[in-house]
């Protein structure tokens, strides 16, 4: 009995333990819980603070994505300019590498001439395609240095470098001297250049190709060419300056003609009417003198007057003139004429401008034609003896080397009146020659003397 007590008591003690420790448990939970009065509301809340940041996550997430987005497409442009700035490096590297074999842009002037510019650029194309194919100079033996085949090409390559440079830049130095007279001695000068380099190549069995030296004879033609339009510009210029000269002073020769014709025509007008009235006044001899002095007045007043029509007539017809055919055997040599035409009054005076200081001896005149259109009279004579003529690069200096008799010909072909001299007198040239034959007749009989 007492054991069941003792039980009873056990397990009410640990009862009692058990809800003590139950209310301390809950004491605990509600001084946790303090402040919460109502779980609804607190899930509420938590429910409201978790959208809230959801929300704020979703907008960063779409920012970053706009972010990730721009940065993809910055991606792509930065990529297209990388590959851009690359195709852009590979010329420059190229380019780089090709003058590191004296190559450079040439500096040439060739003024407004596509065409030239344009042939100039696609030679220069070829110079660079084979100095980048390694074609524009060989070595003929494959070389080693202390039995290492690497060494011997670079060195190898060093030569042929050298000789690049040594030869480019020697024909950038030659071709822009060259000059419309002078393109055979540049020809030379380039060729004893590439004889040169190629002697110094010998010993390491490198020579520049025929083939490249020909790309830089190509070039120097180039230039020539340009020259030589530059030259045929300057007498093309200068032969305008001179024709606008020679019209201007065969204007003042007609003006001057017709204004000295108008002054006589007024002088012998008056003279006759003082000779006239005193005729009526006069008796016996002395009205006969006074008639034969009025007959004279009246022919040298009929004469200013043809004069002045002339004149006049000479200046309203523009294209009238002389085409002239002169000859300097002197100077040029037998069957060589020149052609020319002159509006001058006296032709001769323009003849005689000609054989001034240009040349040794003055020009003698087979022909001095006058024609209401000279232009045409004498472009049509140079047509016909345009393969006859001297200058075939510039038919204006107008000679021609053809015979008289075949002038005269086609001058009566186009029923142009002239009278020919054959035979030039030649006098200066011909009193020199007899001077010289008598000096030469001098020393020779002094040599047998001796």
């Amino acid at each position: 009995m007492l054991n069941i007590f003792l039980s009873a008591s056990v397990i009410l003690l640990v009862v009692s333990i058990y809800l003590a420790i139950l209310v301390i448990k809950q004491r605990r939970n509600l001084f946790r819980f303090k402040g919460v009065v109502d779980i609804e509301t607190e899930k509420k809340n938590v429910k409201s603070r978790l959208e809230a940041e959801t929300s704020r996550l979703e907008a960063e997430i779409k920012k970053l994505q706009r972010t990730v987005k721009k940065l993809q497409s910055n991606k792509v442009e930065v990529e297209s300019s990388l590959a851009s700035l690359k195709e852009q490096l590979t010329p420059l590297e190229e380019e780089v590498d090709i003058q590191s074999y004296g190559l450079y842009q040439p500096k040439y002037d060739l003024g407004f001439s596509t065409e030239l510019k344009e042939e100039l650029d696609r030679i220069r194309k070829e110079q660079k395609a084979m100095i980048r194919e390694k074609t524009a100079i060989i070595c003929y033996n494959n070389w080693t240095v202390d039995g290492s085949k690497t060494e011997g090409r670079k060195m190898t390559n060093r030569q042929i470098q050298l000789m690049a440079r040594a030869f480019n830049g020697e024909c950038d130095s030659i071709i822009p001297k060259v000059r419309y007279n002078n393109y055979d001695r540049i020809e030379n000068r380039m060729t004893s250049t590439y004889d040169a380099i190629n002697k110094l190549g010998e010993p390491h069995a490198c020579k520049i190709q025929e083939s490249y030296f020909n790309l830089k004879i190509d070039e120097l033609v180039v230039v020539h060419q340009y020259q030589e339009q530059l030259q045929f510009e300057k007498e093309e210029k200068r032969r305008i300056n001179e024709q606008i000269r020679e019209e201007q002073r065969a204007q003042r020769e007609l003006e001057k003609a017709q204004q000295q014709a108008e002054k006589e025509e007024v002088q012998y007008q008056n003279a006759l009417e003082k000779a006239r009235q005193e005729m009526e006044q006069a008796t016996g001899k002395k009205q006969e003198k006074l008639q034969s002095e009025i007959e004279r007045l009246n022919e040298l007043l009929l004469e200013a007057q043809t004069n002045k029509e002339r004149a006049i007539s000479r200046a309203q017809m523009t294209r009238s003139g002389y085409v002239y055919i002169i000859s300097n055997i002197g100077s040029f040599g037998e069957n060589v004429y020149k052609i020319g035409m002159t509006r001058r009054l006296e032709p001769t005076d323009r003849v005689r401008e000609l054989g001034d200081a240009s040349v040794p001896f003055p020009f003698d005149i087979h022909a001095m034609i006058y024609s209401e259109d000279a232009p045409t009279l004498e472009n049509e004579l140079h047509r016909l003896l345009e393969t006859q003529s001297v200058n075939r690069i510039n038919t204006r200096k107008e000679f021609f080397n053809v015979t008289i008799e075949e002038v005269e010909t086609i001058v009566k072909n186009h029923n142009a009146d002239a009278n020919f001299i054959r035979i030039p007198r030649a006098e200066q040239f011909r009193q020199t020659q007899a001077i010289i034959a008598r000096e030469e007749q001098k020393d020779t009989g002094e040599e047998d003397v001796i």
